[in-house]
C-alpha cells in the first residue's frame, strides 16, 4: 500500500511455488523509486540501472527533474539514470 492508500503491489501465487526474495526487495525499491519520481522502472531493472520516464512529463520538464539527462528512442520512450542516486 502506497502513501496515498492505494495497493501497488499484490503477490500470489500458490503455495507450491515459491518466490525469489531478491524478486521482492526489487518490485518494493521500484515501488518506493516510482512513489517519489516520474519514472517507470522495466521489469529487468536493477537499483543503478536506467528507468523510464513518465510519458506525462513534457521534455522542458523532464529537463529540469532529470539533470543527468535523458535519452529519447521514441517519442514517448525517454529513458535516464536512476535520478535518486548521486554519481
Amino acid at each position: 500500500v502506497g502513501p496515498d492508500n492505494r495497493v501497488k503491489l499484490t503477490l500470489t501465487y500458490p503455495a507450491s511455488t515459491g518466490r525469489s526474495f531478491e524478486e521482492i526487495l526489487r518490485a518494493l525499491d521500484a515501488l518506493q523509486l516510482t512513489a517519489d519520481y516520474s519514472v517507470a522502472t522495466p521489469s529487468d531493472w536493477q537499483q543503478g540501472g536506467e528507468v523510464v520516464i513518465a510519458p506525462t512529463v513534457s521534455d522542458e520538464d523532464a529537463l529540469k527533474k532529470f539533470p543527468k539527462g535523458f535519452v529519447t528512442n521514441k517519442p514517448y520512450y525517454r529513458v535516464t539514470p536512476q535520478p535518486n542516486l548521486d554519481q
